[in-house]
């Protein structure tokens, strides 16, 4: 099934046709064949039987709703002009420089995925970052983009809600806001300064090309007003879900629409027309894996990771936290993380390790996907935007550099954990 994914990506990645701020119909047909192809492999060759199968895909749906809200929020926002609004004020706050350009994008994708999580960033950010770089007359536009692929990844663990894998590996026993920040601040701060100075290392020679300044700011519309308080709106639902321990899915799911509302209230554009804008196929992708983590439990896979986990424990608790970061790092790249996640989450939960081991775990399922676009579905949906703007990033090219801006990151946010606890 990876193999799958990472062929389907790599096309995707190569095709330049269609309109540049949609056409999402062959993604529909990528993501059925992706998700939905899988998992009736798995039924056909009696892997898996089919009432388990339809149990792993309802597993999914906390999932499923918050990626339709988050991706309906965005396509509203892009119909109504925000993110050319917002393009327009940010590269003018640049004032030339490329590298403060570089600077304030990451900034605002590290508060947007803290926030909103690393999801948003793909989603909602991506469209945005591609306005700026157009407004600015960015000679290369890519490193900019970059940032939303690498810091979506990098500040998922500033919060709980900064990544949907959180929830899973902590499950029912998810700290208070105020236990996570002092136990997370400074495995994250390592992480993105990290991400930040290998990114900015690597991209300096097209930051050197200046930037325009004299840029006309377009007039928001009452719609494109209503869609950024709709985010906002959004954000705080969604703290507010998670301080209450409550699941992300429904609440992020009901803002979208409600904010769906009041925006075409007030909008020349028709429903219809934001739905069609709506990348589907990403639904039947992620049930696919759900129905991929159903199998392997079945096998008594997770029994057997817990097992050897435990073992690793109990030898001594700094090597299996340095080995349970890194392995999940690495296996986030082949079976991407939404599904390691899930796996995780179920083995740290049977192991009981200690919570430095915990923290590795989650920072690895975290952080471990800045190595290849098939570590993340943010990563995917990333992808997915970046086509939509008609802008190429092959697997090969991601992977070279996600070789070099991973790895530091992980190091220095598995050694702040022990700095911290």
């Amino acid at each position: 099934m990876l193999a799958t994914l990472a062929a389907s990506l790599e096309h995707l990645g190569h095709r330049r046709g269609g309109d540049r701020r949609g056409d999402p119909a062959p993604l529909r047909l990528a993501g059925i064949r992706l998700g939905g192809g899988g998992a009736i492999l798995l039924v056909l060759l009696g892997l898996l039987p089919w009432p388990e199968a339809l149990a792993g895909v309802a597993r999914g749906t906390d999932v499923y709703l918050f990626l339709v809200g988050m991706m309906l929020l965005a396509e509203l926002a892009r119909q109504e002009g925000l993110f050319d609004w917002l393009a327009a004020r940010a590269a003018r706050l640049a004032k030339g420089s490329a590298t403060r350009l570089f600077t304030l994008v990451f900034a605002v994708g590290t508060l947007v995925t803290a926030f909103l999580s690393n999801d948003a960033t793909a989603v909602v950010l991506t469209p945005a970052v591609a306005a700026v770089a157009r407004a600015a007359k960015a000679q290369n536009p890519l490193p900019y983009l970059l940032v939303c692929a690498f810091i979506a990844n990098a500040a998922s663990f500033v919060l709980p809600i900064s990544n949907p894998a959180n929830l899973v590996i902590y499950g029912r026993q998810m700290p208070p806001l105020l236990d996570w920040l002092p136990r997370y601040a400074l495995p994250s701060l390592a992480a993105i300064l990290a991400t930040y100075a290998v990114l900015w290392l690597t991209q300096r020679q097209a930051l050197r090309a200046p930037v325009a300044t004299d840029i006309a700011v377009p007039t928001l519309s009452p719609g494109g007003r209503m869609a950024a308080l709709g985010i906002l709106g959004t954000a705080a639902v969604l703290l507010t879900a998670s301080a209450l321990g409550a699941d992300l899915g429904l609440p992020t799911f009901l803002a979208g629409l409600a904010a769906a509302g009041l925006v075409l209230l007030r909008s020349d554009c028709g429903p219809l027309t934001v739905l069609r804008g709506i990348a589907w196929g990403v639904l039947p992708l992620v049930a696919g894996l759900f129905v991929l983590v159903e199998a392997l439990q079945r096998t008594g896979v997770t029994a057997v990771l817990a097992g050897l986990l435990q073992d690793l424990v109990r030898h001594s608790v700094t090597e299996a936290t340095w080995i349970a970061g890194g392995a999940l790092a690495i296996g986030t790249n082949l079976v991407n993380n939404l599904p390691a996640g899930l796996v995780a989450g179920r083995v740290v939960e049977l192991a009981q390790v200690p919570e430095p081991v915990r923290a590795a775990v989650l920072i690895g399922v975290d952080l471990g996907p800045n190595l290849s676009v098939t570590g993340s579905l943010a990563t995917i949906l990333w992808l997915i935007a970046l086509r939509r703007e008609g802008v190429v990033v092959t697997a090969w090219q991601f992977l070279k550099l996600g070789a070099l801006v991973m790895p530091p990151a992980l190091i220095l946010a598995i050694a702040a954990v022990f700095l911290g606890a």
